[in-house]
């Protein structure tokens, strides 16, 4: 039994990984919090599973169409909305219900353009389960989870060894210095929010093929990415890919330990400790400061 629960807490906890990547770049990138990611993880799944299952399209192109649709996404979103509302003197505030709106708009345009109930992938290799002894695993749970790492790793290599990423690391943390050395501080913040929302859409794609798609599966997974940023430590990469690996782990054994319903009672459990007893996470505030 413990072998598929690990298979499954590592993918579940990949997924929370991304998401509260997904928060902290933008935190990082502009002060600022979304509360639509788990809408862009419902429509990177609709958008895979419109090109992949109604369309017939190759999946490994179906997942270049969904890294580039939105990625564009959300580079206009910070361009027509956020930067809109902040132009117009809104703060913070006024973005966080921006984004919860922009979320309900979202489930509500899924349910009357697509699907308002569950709908499955179908398998997306030829082989529907690789055996591990007397254990089953469904391979798109491993593909999920080696995916999801795979993107961890490349967007570390992007942020810390290509000059896009740097500029980006710059930009937000001194955007009056980065613009005077040259930076177009501007585009980074947009393409920032672009990367984060492609993320959290990868997430849906990745999570789509084993717990199939329907309009509110981003809500809960979303606020999970979010806690999992916050027990990392808010802004701090590492730390959210720490805290979403640790909320997956703890949720899936104790779903398959204690019982199947206890899973999100857990996981904001930990929150709650976390928030009681290290309020800044993981890792410290001087840490994410710098």
């Amino acid at each position: 039994m413990f072998l598929p629960l690990l298979i499954g807490a590592l993918m579940i906890g990949a997924i929370y990984g991304l998401m509260g990547l997904a928060c902290s770049l933008i935190y990082r990138a502009s002060a600022l919090m979304s509360f639509a990611q788990g809408e862009f993880l419902m429509m990177g799944a609709f958008l895979g599973l419109i090109l992949f299952r109604d369309n017939r399209v190759p999946y490994p192109i179906t997942l270049l169409i969904v890294i580039v649709t939105m990625l564009l996404v959300g580079f206009l979103m910070e361009r027509f909305i956020i930067r809109t509302i902040l132009n117009k003197g809104g703060r913070a505030i006024q973005i966080v219900l921006a984004t919860i709106g922009l979320s309900i708009l979202l489930q509500n345009l899924a349910v009357i353009f697509f699907y308002s109930d569950a709908q499955m992938f179908p398998p997306i290799l030829n082989v529907h389960y690789i055996d591990f002894g007397l254990v089953r695993i469904a391979p798109e749970s491993i593909m999920g989870a080696g995916m999801a790492i795979v993107f961890m790793i490349l967007l570390q290599f992007f942020m810390t060894k290509t000059k896009t990423g740097t500029s980006m690391r710059a930009a937000a943390q001194v955007p009056e210095a980065a613009s005077v050395c040259g930076i177009n501080v501007s585009f980074t913040k947009g393409l920032t929010w672009g990367i984060s929302t492609m993320l959290t859409a990868m997430a849906g794609l990745m999570i789509g093929p084993v717990y199939g798609v329907q309009a509110g599966m981003g809500y809960t997974i979303g606020l999970k990415g979010f806690a999992a940023a916050v027990i990392g430590g808010y802004g701090n990469m590492l730390g959210a890919v720490i805290g979403g690996f640790l909320m997956g782990f703890i949720e899936t054994m104790a779903a398959g330990y204690i019982r199947s319903d206890m899973k999100d009672f857990v996981s904001f459990s930990i929150l709650i400790v976390f928030l009681l007893i290290k309020p800044t996470g993981i890792f410290n505030a001087k840490i994410i400061e710098q």
